[in-house]
């Protein structure tokens, strides 16, 4: 690829936070270190962590502030719609906790160049500090994306970082939001499989610090999950036929 192809390609890092004062600003400076601008989405934090994003948008990061929380979906979809709207082409999302390890970003960067119109999704390799409830329960959503994509395509749909090609997906997502909370990671890797776009997997080292903090309400969260399989179970069985075709050609089959 040329240099001016690559300029074309616009890339900033997208930080969904949420009362995440102690971690975010390293968070920002290995993104800073990768030559990447950095949007900040304060998704209705306290008063001590709108310090600190007030403090980090001093020194040269864009703001993005909701007025109030509504769930780590709806501040990446805000986020990336304002990326778009800054003049990006793409966004690499990166949560705010500090667990990603940012030697595992630059592939993402270099895939996007490679292959612009790709979706790039992590999936994790865990240390001895994955508690063991996360890394079990995990498997029950990659079962239900293989039914409901009629593929292993998605190797990995609850990973915190992704690359996303905006021009593609933000039109996707005014018609289909993807849910506020913990069902947009899910969702939109779906929604854009069965749209027929590509998906790349990259390996994201992943470790979860002693006293991290993590949004993630069990009660909540898990019936949400449950009921996006289950909407996303009948919204395939709708387009199985499409889907069954798109699997033979790629196959090199007729059906």
């Amino acid at each position: 690829m040329t240099e001016s192809q690559r300029q074309a390609h616009r890339l900033c890092a997208l930080v969904p936070v949420y009362n995440h004062p102690a971690t975010v600003a390293g968070v920002c400076d290995s993104l800073t270190a990768l030559g990447l601008p950095v949007l900040l989405v304060d998704d209705g934090s306290d008063a001590e962590c709108q310090d600190e994003l007030d403090r980090l948008t001093n020194a040269g990061h864009h703001l993005l502030r909701l007025p109030k929380n509504r769930g780590k979906g709806a501040a990446v979809r805000a986020g990336l719609a304002q990326a778009q709207r800054l003049g990006y082409s793409h966004a690499l999302q990166v949560d705010a906790d500090g667990q990603h390890h940012p030697d595992d970003l630059p592939a993402f960067i270099e895939a996007m160049h490679r292959a612009p119109e790709c979706l790039l999704a992590g999936y994790p390799r865990y240390d001895q500090s994955v508690p063991r409830v996360r890394l079990y329960g995990r498997y029950a959503t990659h079962i239900w994306v293989w039914i409901n994509t009629l593929s292993r395509d998605i190797r990995d749909t609850m990973c915190g970082v992704r690359l996303y090609p905006l021009a593609a997906l933000n039109p996707m997502l005014t018609r289909h939001t993807c849910g506020n909370r913990m069902t947009f990671d899910t969702e939109v890797l779906v929604r854009w499989h069965w749209a027929g776009n590509s998906v790349g997997n990259l390996p994201v080292r992943v470790h979860y610090p002693e006293h991290g903090v993590s949004h993630f309400a069990p009660w909540r969260d898990n019936l949400q999950i449950s009921a996006m399989h289950t909407r996303l179970f009948f919204g395939m069985l709708w387009r199985l036929p499409r889907l069954l075709n798109a699997k033979f050609r790629k196959q090199g089959r007729t059906p």
